[in-house]
Parts: structure tokens; sequence; C-alpha cells
């Protein structure tokens, strides 16, 4: 255990020293659009598994592929427990050092990443905020993550993915608790905040008690205002992704935009890091007219990730993966590449 740890420190010394090279986030100006993909992988199988049997890291091959494509940002999902099986503990050097070179990977292609705990709001399957998982583990946890990318602009992190089965009035003072974790360790980072009922634009104003996300969420505090909701949106029956084809395209739509509306009243941005569709011709079009609407924002969207790349999806519905290493587009990246540099070629600036 002790060398674990004397290796754990020495990978964050580097990782530290590297960042101090680097521009801090920060939020007084704008910046270039996100648009680009979630590559999963990391947050496959059980809770903890076996590393390459269960699950894997993204892969230089696909971080090719997305960057062949003009995306400038990858949003890495993985397991809380798999870093930290034991709360308040060190970091596991076998789960963190691949994912830390994962992110050199994307980094030295010119990625922006989004770290993304995938575990909807829970460390092996107890909630944030429960006696079992209090806010001030969540909070050691982030300090923990957070002290290895301080001031690095180009990594963003993501509290939680897909806070579920919780009121938002439970779940914000743990987001709150995780945001200071991160500021205190010195970090300017931009942080994605979600809300609950997995985040769905279509459910953002839902009521719940003790207030929707659209009332509560507004007690986000971050001293340095450097922050931007995380929003999801599938635009099949149910908003679930897991549907073939994509009937509620125009609903969808329009819950983006009392989103949007809801964001201009308050003077927040946000991601929309899912949406996704297959290869159905509805679907298709809904893949396209949804990054075509965040595009058309970018006073208020920052930008989109795309659900979803990796090596391992296989036949896997909404994949943007080639089914073979080299092989040809799928028709969700065929849908989806215009909307990536659009006319001009170029990725334009979104609003700070």
């Amino acid at each position: 255990m002790t060398r674990d740890r004397d290796r754990v420190a020495v990978a964050a010394s580097a990782v530290l020293a590297a960042c101090l090279v680097l521009s801090p986030a920060g939020s007084a100006s704008a910046a270039q659009c996100l648009r680009g993909a979630n590559v999963a992988g990391a947050e496959f199988g059980d809770t903890i598994g076996k590393l390459g049997t269960t699950h894997f890291y993204p892969t230089r091959e696909t971080l090719a592929y997305l960057a062949g494509k003009g995306m400038n940002v990858v949003r890495i999902p993985f397991k809380w427990e798999r870093l930290q099986p034991v709360l308040y503990t060190p970091f596991d050097i076998n789960e963190l050092q691949p994912l830390i070179d994962s992110i050199a990977i994307a980094k030295s292609m010119g990625f922006k990443v989004i770290l993304s705990p995938h575990t909807n709001a829970r460390h092996s399957g107890k909630q944030i905020g429960s006696r079992d998982v209090p806010a001030s583990a969540f909070a050691d946890f982030w300090t923990r993550l957070a002290t290895l990318y301080a001031g690095d602009g180009d990594i963003i992190f993501l509290l939680q993915n897909e806070p579920d089965f919780m009121d938002a009035a439970f779940w914000l003072p743990s987001a709150n608790a995780g945001i200071a974790a991160i500021r205190g360790t010195g970090a300017d980072n931009m942080i994605l905040v979600p809300g609950t009922i997995w985040t769905s634009a279509y459910h953002w104003h839902a009521e719940q008690p003790g207030g929707s996300n659209a009332q509560v969420m507004n007690g986000v505090v971050d001293p340095l205002d450097n922050y931007a909701y995380d929003i999801h949106q599938y635009p099949d029956e149910d908003f679930s992704g897991t549907h073939r084809t994509c009937p509620a395209k125009d609903t969808a739509i329009e819950a983006l935009q009392r989103v949007t509306d809801w964001l201009e009243a308050s003077g927040k941005r946000a991601i929309l890091s899912e949406f996704g569709g297959t290869s159905s011709p509805d679907c298709l079009a809904a893949i396209g007219e949804i990054a075509g609407f965040v595009n058309d924002h970018p006073d208020t969207w920052i930008g989109w990730t795309y659900w979803a790349a990796g090596d391992w999806w296989g036949d896997y519905p909404l994949s943007i993966q080639p089914a073979v290493p080299g092989g040809p587009d799928r028709p969700q990246m065929d849908a989806l590449e215009p909307y990536v540099l659009g006319s001009s070629g170029k990725i334009p600036i979104c609003a700070a």
C-alpha cells in the first residue's frame, strides 16, 4: 500500500508540474465552442472489475479518429469506485495511471477533456449526501482529482453523471460541496454541474419536492463563477436513448428551448454532454437538428458531446465508432460531422 501511495504521489507531482506551464481556464474571456463525443469504456462492467477485461480507458486510435473529424473535446466517463474503492483513501494507481495516460494522449491531439465520474451520484450504490456517502466524502474525492489538474485549462470537471432518484434539493448541497472542494485546491478549471432526473432538459422544469432543477439549481455557489450546467437530451420516445426510433425530436428541441430561455433569464450557460440516436432516418435527422440547435445558441450553450464513441461498443445502436478499425463511418457520424466545423470550416467562439 505504501508503495502504491508513493507512485500516486509521483504521478500527481508530474501532472502538477506540467500544469504550471499552462494557462488557467478562467471565465473572463470567450472560448472556442466545444464539439465532440463521449469516449466510453472506463465506466463499463462491474463496480470494480478488471482493467482490460471488464473495462478500458480511451485508446489513441479512437481519439485520433475523433480528432480527424475536427472535434475538440472528449468526455471521459469512469467509475468513482475504481479510482477510490474506499472513501477518504488515496486513488488506486492501477486505475489512475491509465486515466492519466488517456488524458495526456487526448491533450496531445488538441482535445479539451471532460472528466466525468459516471456513477449517477453514487459510490458503490449509495447516494452522495447519504449517511454512507456524505458530502464530505464527495469533497474528498474532488480534492484529490482536482489537485492533479488544477489550473489546466484543457481539463473540465463534471461533478457527476446523471444524478437520479433524488430530489434537486437533496443533490444541491453535495454539488456545492464538490465545487468548494475543487476551488479549495486552487483550481480555476471550468466545472460542469448536473441537475437531477438524469439532468434531462425535458425534466429541467419538472416539479420535485423542494423545487424543480430550474428553481433549485439556481443555488449553485462557485466563487469563481466558472461553471456551466450539464444537460442531456435524447429524442427517442421516453428521452432515455434506449429505443430504435426518435419520435420525440420536436419535443426534445422544445425542451432545449425552455432550458435556453431559462439560461438566458438567469445569465448562465450549459453544455449538452449527451445526445444521440440510432441509424433510423428520424434519429439521424434528430442528431443534426439537436447539434444545430446548440450551435445556433453560442451565448448560452458552450457546446456538445455526442453519446458515444468507444472501441468496445460492437453493435451498440447509438455508436459513432466505426464497426471495425479503419472501416466506414457510421451513419450517425455522417449526420453529425457537418455540425462540427460548419460551413466556415472553423469551430466558432462561444460566450464565457
